[in-house]
């Protein structure tokens, strides 16, 4: 189609595009460009990017708007119809479950295509979990999170190894990469991990991990990526640093310095969400003085828990909300330049993080237009190119996304910068931003 139009070209005819969109002001953080231009879509991708008027059968009026790459989230949980528009309402294009991950890779992606699956609305991906696997070879009871022998048993030399066939095996399916969560799985031995690592070596698979808290735990995941060599992606700085947030920045640094594979992200909320039967929640509080109950809020009602509650919610279960982080912790991670944004949505049963409906807007609105600590550039690039980039070894697709060139794919997101804002809030999850 696009030679055909080339052909029309040389003739004298003009084109018309399936899509044009006209007059916006058109940022790629790739080439940076940064201008007033008019973009024609053909099959799903960009055929052309000009000054000259262009025609189209179906026409966006971008005046006055910017025109951006669609966002890219490496970090969203609950991949459902209802929160797959959720992420579209906030500009995210690619919804990727990359942490948590799954068991069973053919089955996750069998589901998300099939009608009414919601899969038709955004791209979608999903890593093969450790965490999931290991629920799995361990008969683990727990749905969302391991609750008792994926949690809390070692695993046997037999079972290692069968955790570390069946992610071979997950990644021979398509899973993007493959996810660990250190904190939801105490009992798995430096050996265990050590397999998993070695997994994503021999693949060349990033791992993403959630890693135990502060500068002890990026050490550990520092540590087993370097002795195997694989590809290490660290999850949610933000919350897994804390107060030691900017320390754990500048090893990261350090780590890229010296030539190793080692990337981060963030989310802009001075709160995390967990389910708050997992071993994250159960090994922190159930010992802890009745005052630090107090960070935990059960966001179905907005209460903060005490030790009745505590014990009452810890038998229902579901997802909680904590309060342990500053906004000044929050802010050091959002404006580092090694920083990608990603959500860390997490949504079940019709409650949740507003982190889920608003990451994105509220980086832009909160950020970049109110607090002017990052440009709208840096702000794209950290939505889009970065993580486009960190998974295009993995899956080359990515190198068609996060960037506005001719030939790239048409995932693009339209906004408006000087009304662009989240509007959940930890009360009112659900509410979608404005300016999308």
């Amino acid at each position: 189609m696009i030679i055909g139009l080339l052909l029309l070209l040389q003739l004298g005819t003009p084109p018309v595009y399936d899509r044009a969109i006209l007059g916006g002001h058109v940022m790629d953080p790739a080439s940076k460009l940064d201008a007033v231009l008019n973009i024609g879509l053909v099959d799903g991708r960009i055929a052309v990017i000009t000054t000259q008027p262009i025609r189209g059968r179906d026409t966006v009026d971008a005046h006055g708007l910017v025109v951006a790459p669609g966002f890219i989230d490496l970090h969203a949980h609950g991949q459902t119809p209802e929160t797959y528009r959720f992420y579209s309402l906030d500009g995210v294009t690619t919804a990727l479950e990359l942490e948590l991950g799954t068991s069973d890779v053919a089955a996750w992606y069998r589901e998300r295509s099939a009608g009414g699956a919601g899969g038709e609305r955004i791209n979608y991906g999903v890593s093969i979990g450790h965490i999931k696997v290991r629920m799995a070879v361990m008969h683990d009871s727990g749905t969302v999170m391991p609750v008792s022998d994926g949690a809390y048993r070692a695993a046997s030399p037999a079972q290692i190894g069968e955790i570390a066939k069946r992610i071979e095996l997950g990644l021979s399916e398509g899973a993007v990469s493959i996810g660990a969560g250190f904190p939801y799985t105490p009992a798995a031995t430096r050996d265990e991990l050590l397999a998993v690592f070695r997994v994503a070596a021999m693949t060349k698979t990033p791992i993403h991990v959630h890693i135990r808290p502060g500068v002890a735990g990026l050490n550990e995941a520092l540590s087993l990526a370097g002795e195997t060599h694989a590809a290490l992606h660290v999850v949610h700085i933000n919350s897994a640093g804390l107060a030691e947030t900017p320390v754990m920045l500048e090893m990261i640094s350090d780590a890229r310095a010296h030539g190793r594979d080692v990337t981060t992200e963030a989310y802009p909320y001075d709160a995390g969400m967990t389910e708050i039967q997992s071993a994250t929640i159960q090994d922190t509080y159930r010992a802890a003085p009745a005052e630090r109950l107090g960070e935990l809020e059960w966001p179905r009602t907005g209460e903060r828990l005490n030790r009745e509650s505590f014990e009452r919610y810890s038998r229902i279960g579901g997802p909680v909300v904590v309060h342990t982080n500053t906004e000044q912790m929050v802010a050091v991670a959002i404006h580092s330049p090694l920083t990608i944004i990603a959500s860390d949505a997490y949504w079940q049963s019709g409650t949740g993080h507003p982190r889920t409906t608003g990451t994105f807007s509220r980086v832009l609105g909160r950020y970049v237009r109110e607090a002017h600590s990052l440009s709208l550039m840096e702000a794209i690039r950290k939505m889009t190119l970065l993580p486009a980039q960190r998974l295009e070894a993995r899956v080359p697709a990515m190198r068609q996304k996060g960037r506005l060139r001719v030939g790239a794919d048409a995932d693009i997101t339209i906004f408006d910068a000087s009304k662009v804002v989240d509007r959940s809030t930890y009360r009112e999850q659900s509410l979608s931003p404005v300016g999308i």
